[in-house]
């Protein structure tokens, strides 16, 4: 059983883009916070030590972005495109899941992923 709650945030990805590499970022969370990482090749980490679980993402400058999870990804996209959203990135999969990214009515740039 999963450990996600349906249309809920539960994690953020942050930049990391500006950095010199993703291993200072790591660095500099772990002896900040203690955080344990997740290394998923040279440019991506994440943990689950830190709350909420978040990621960084070096090959990407941008705000941070939520990410929503969904039962049912398929349905989410449909009622998201429904309701107006702008899809932005289409569903694409990724190690443990599948997402795709929106802008809603504000401009905001939102996730919504599953494990399904």
């Amino acid at each position: 059983m999963s450990d996600h709650k349906h249309n809920s945030i539960d994690y953020v990805e942050f930049s990391g883009k500006n950095s010199d590499s993703i291993t200072q970022i790591k660095n500099f969370y772990s002896d900040a916070f203690g955080w344990k990482f997740n290394e998923w090749g040279a440019s991506y980490i994440d943990t689950d030590s830190s709350g909420i679980a978040c990621g960084f993402d070096a090959t990407s400058i941008r705000a941070p972005l939520a990410v929503i999870y969904s039962d049912n990804l398929e349905n989410s996209y449909a009622i998201i495109k429904d309701l107006g959203g702008i899809i932005t990135r289409e569903i694409l999969s990724f190690p443990g899941g599948r997402r795709f990214h929106f802008r809603d009515p504000a401009g905001n740039e939102l996730a919504v992923w599953s494990d399904k």
